[in-house]
């Protein structure tokens, strides 16, 4: 009887702990616009800035563009309490036809919200377009 009832207690303080402490990721902004940029200088590219504001470490596991032409990057290490960290996105528009675009990122991490989105768009312009 007393080894149920120890075992109960401990499994109950274990859980309890496992729900007290999340982590919770804050970002200054969420989406990007570049604007106007030539098809001659094709690549561009935006540092998203986050913090954890949750009381346990902050970890992205994934970050996944919606299109081959986006290449997210972001701090791997586990991000503290009060702490910020990056994802830098660039999207590369060689060989693409001029126009608007408007591309996704979606991050997996251990936050309270486990997946989020960014996103960047804008406008390349032809190649001798003013």
């Amino acid at each position: 009887m007393k080894k149920t009832v120890m075992f109960c207690l401990m499994l109950l303080a274990s859980v309890s702990m496992a729900f007290a402490q999340k982590a919770d990721i804050k970002f200054n902004e969420t989406t990007h616009n570049f604007g106007t940029f030539s098809e001659n200088s094709p690549v561009v590219s935006y540092t998203f800035t986050f913090t954890n504001v949750g009381d346990a470490p902050l970890v992205i596991h994934q970050a996944v563009a919606s299109c081959g032409c986006t290449v997210p990057q972001f701090t791997e290490e586990p991000i503290m309490p009060g702490k910020t960290g990056t994802v830098k996105v660039t999207y590369d528009g060689t060989g693409k036809y001029p126009g608007h675009f408007k591309k996704s990122i979606t991050l997996r991490t251990n936050a309270k919200v486990e997946m989020m989105r960014l996103f960047i768009e804008g406008d390349m312009m032809p190649k001798g377009a003013q």
